[in-house]
């Protein structure tokens, strides 16, 4: 049987035509599909008791596919979320194998009849102004750590930008100078943008700029580790983790000295989940809340589809709350209508 050669020229093909060049898919999209082939592959070996360079194309079929999506939820625990995503790698490359090996086009459209899974809306987290201030004070401007991290905590709160934006941010991206000063942010997928800069973050940007030696033109990076290298996803997690420690210190410092005000502010920060992504979520909500169009919060987030940015306006209860009250919706309910129709009340009851 000859089938079984097919499946290496088909993946080389795929990641080094299809994502590649065609699509001009970023490394972390590549290395997030092949992770999720190398797994079907994995399991299919197992499950046929083959080795993979043994397995034939054919037998990814929609039942083993199905099956390996089954064992990611029921015995790895993965979320409907990380199972779509797997999915849609999959997916992915039967797109290309339909397109590329036409005597395999039964094989990959039966694949891709497998549906996306419905997921529950999960809540959108987001801080209130008090809060974001709160986790911006709380490193030490005293210390170069410190000042560091309050620039960066102020990075994110005031450009929503992704971890991996704001890592990847250099000095010549930044235009301090000018009389709207901006940033330009590498996005994903290649979407690149700029957004404005706060007269806040103009100003700690320019001292930690100055402190570090590094003029507004060179490619090097603004935030570095210890070992002045760029910072790194995990040390970008540790610095807003170590601030909402702080942060929850000095609450419970105040909280023994009775100060009210930061009393009311630290149960609300204890209640929910502290990350790097949690300052975006809460500079949507905000332009949101100020009566910033969809479109423009769209565009300053890099949002593909205007579909993502509107969960922000879906989670806000307090829009739709003033809402209701300025529609003057009340609380008592009218006569209920009653069809008179047979279909309609068949309809109606079901």
């Amino acid at each position: 049987m000859s089938e079984h050669l097919l499946l290496a020229p088909l993946l080389e093909s795929y990641f080094r035509r299809r994502l590649t060049k065609q699509r001009n898919a970023t490394p972390a999209t590549v290395a997030s599909y092949r992770d999720a082939l190398r797994m079907l592959i994995l399991f299919a070996a197992a499950r046929l008791r083959k080795k993979p360079a043994a397995l034939a194309l054919e037998e990814l079929d929609r039942d083993l596919v199905l099956a390996f999506l089954d064992e990611l939820e029921e015995k790895r625990n993965n979320s409907v979320a990380t199972r779509n995503a797997r999915l849609a790698a999959i997916r992915s490359f039967f797109h290309h194998v339909a397109a590329a090996d036409p005597a395999s086009f039964g094989v990959a459209q039966r694949v891709l009849t497998i549906p996306i899974k419905r997921t529950h809306i999960e809540v959108t987290y987001h801080l209130t102004s008090a809060e974001v201030d709160t986790l911006i004070a709380a490193p030490d401007p005293k210390t170069p750590r410190g000042r560091r991290d309050r620039t960066f905590l102020l990075f994110l709160a005031r450009t929503g930008a992704r971890v991996s934006e704001a890592t990847g941010v250099n000095a010549n991206d930044l235009q301090l100078e000018r009389s709207h000063p901006q940033v330009l942010l590498r996005g994903k997928g290649r979407r690149d943008r700029v957004v404005p800069i706060s007269k806040d973050l103009t100003r700690a940007l320019t001292t930690l700029l100055s402190e570090r030696g590094i003029t507004h033109y060179e490619p090097r990076p603004i935030f570095v580790g210890a070992r002045n290298d760029r910072l790194t996803r995990f040390g970008a997690t540790h610095i807003v983790r170590r601030a909402a420690a702080e942060a929850a210190e000095a609450a419970e410092a105040a909280e023994a000295a009775e100060a009210a005000e930061a009393v009311a502010i630290s149960p609300a920060l204890a209640d929910k989940p502290i990350s790097p992504h949690i300052f975006r979520h809460s500079l949507a909500m905000k332009l949101l809340q100020s009566g910033v169009d969809l479109l423009t919060i769209q565009a300053w987030l890099g949002h593909a589809q205007v579909a993502t940015t509107h969960r922000y306006a879906a989670a806000d209860v307090e829009m739709m709350r003033n809402g209701l009250e300025k529609a003057g919706v009340a609380g008592d309910h009218g006569v209920r209508f009653r069809p008179n129709d047979a279909v309609l009340q068949l309809l109606n009851s079901i």
